[in-house]
């Protein structure tokens, strides 16, 4: 039987850009984040460009009339919904670009890319005052604080500064500018947090995120852009698609990909990924559950009830892990769920699986269950430590348990089998098992219950 065809109309973004033939920047790195977004990536290829994640070893701008070429088979044939522009090279090519911008009604985001996050420069010095016209067509431009610096003569290694430079470029023409803290000196830093300023010509917003301990920041610039540009051609307002391409970037550089002999590359797919494996996790769970149910864990059951959560290898969120809504009560007849397995059914212990993972990213289930001195002796029959905190350690506040986890894995050596909060202010007392696999946590379960019943 022949089948009825069923297309879909993802908006066309257009990057004119270099490529990387190491796969994680530039054209590469662009596409994949296009669709990633739900668009439909097109390309005008600028300059090739051989490098990997150690560095560049040479490039080859293109003739301007191929760029042409290539914007115009674009433009020609698709309806194009949002612009991004990344490695230009040249003035001539720039000054082209600047051209193909002005001509298309789309919103345009310009990454002003100088130099390569090795180090390498990706940008003549005699190209620097041609993007004086570029910006000025732009929706919005994304530079980092050194391309800030060139750009606007303002040199932002703080907020404030990170201010002026976007109002700079605000006044050279841009509709916005994002100025990127990814660069930029302690200055910046505010518990450990990135910041990044969005200047817009009656707004400034600010976004905070964690600074990831890493040097996988390869193509970092090129996803921000693109990802933006994909959310702008969305029909996004600019402070959505700006707020939507940094969460993007946060977790793609927290999970980033270990390939090459270099530091490796931001994960363009991330968001992608997490939510393929969100399916899998309510599997896992649902069947964590009913090994559980099975066992009859009502020994262990609190009288808040007992939740189990399991998140994805890239859950940054509690709405992001899987769980059973409403509990695992005690009943008549034993243990038993009151409702099914879905993602997002618990805050309380996947924020505690949540603040686990940031000691031990390896972790990816746990259960929540009751806490007493015959538990406590129990416990001591698991097959790794057991950590504790009480509420003075917790504080008060959302992140109380996100501390308390911390400072209870802090106490122990390794990654603990469990962690107990020892309750308080008429909070009961609870102790929550954690594993990497679900079987692992039904497994410790299971040592608990066989070490009450003795």
């Amino acid at each position: 039987m022949t089948r009825q065809a069923a297309p879909v109309s993802p908006p066309v973004v257009l990057t004119i850009a270099g490529s990387d033939s190491g796969g994680g920047a530039g054209i590469q790195a662009d596409l994949k984040t296009v669709e990633a977004c739900g668009g439909f990536g097109t390309s005008a290829i600028t300059s090739v460009t051989a490098q990997n994640t150690t560095g560049v070893e040479s490039t080859h701008v293109l003739p301007t009339a191929e760029i042409d070429a290539q914007c115009r088979a674009v433009t020609d044939d698709f309806d194009v919904a949002a612009v991004k522009t990344g490695m230009l090279a040249t003035a001539e090519v720039v000054e082209l670009v600047t051209e193909r911008v002005r001509e298309t009604d789309a919103p345009a985001v310009v990454d002003p890319v100088m130099v390569a996050a090795s180090g390498d420069r990706l940008l003549a010095e005699a190209a620097e005052s041609a993007y004086e016209e570029l910006i000025a067509e732009a929706t919005l431009v994304t530079p980092n604080a050194d391309e800030a610096a060139v750009l606007t003569g303002v040199d932002p290694d703080d907020e404030g500064e990170a201010r002026a430079a976007g109002e700079a470029l605000v006044e050279m023409g841009a509709d916005a500018a994002l100025v990127k803290g990814g660069h930029m000196l302690d200055g910046d830093e505010i518990d450990g947090d990135v910041v990044d300023v969005l200047v817009t010509g009656d707004s400034v917003e600010t976004f905070r995120h964690p600074r990831v301990e890493t040097e996988a920041t390869h193509g970092s610039g090129c996803t921000l852009s693109s990802a933006i540009a994909t959310h702008l051609a969305h029909g996004e307002d600019i402070v959505d698609a700006v707020g939507a391409g940094i969460d993007l970037l946060a977790r793609a550089v927290r999970y980033n990909l270990d390939v090459g002999e270099g530091p490796g590359a931001v994960h363009h797919l991330v968001e992608t990924r997490d939510r393929a494996a969100s399916e899998a996790a309510v599997d896992a769970v649902a069947g964590v559950v009913d090994a559980l149910v099975d066992r009859d864990i009502a020994a262990l059951v609190p009288e808040v009830g007992t939740n189990v959560a399991g998140a994805t290898p890239y859950a940054e969120r509690p709405g992001e892990a899987a769980a059973v809504e409403g509990r695992i009560t005690r009943t008549l007849s034993g243990a038993r769920p009151s409702r099914g397995v879905r993602v997002g059914a618990s805050t309380h212990v996947a924020r505690v699986l949540l603040a686990a993972r940031e000691a031990d990213p390896d972790l990816r289930f746990a259960a929540d269950c009751r806490y007493d001195d015959a538990v406590a002796t129990a416990l001591d029959t698991l097959d790794a430590p057991v950590a504790a905190f009480g509420p003075a350690e917790g504080g008060a506040g959302d992140s109380a348990v996100e501390r308390g986890v911390e400072r209870a894995f802090a106490s122990v050596e390794g990654t603990p089998a469990a962690v107990v909060n020892e309750g308080g202010h008429g909070a009961e007392p609870l102790v929550f098992l954690l594993a990497t696999t679900a079987d692992e946590l039904v497994a410790r379960t299971e040592t608990v219950l066989d070490a009450l019943a003795e």
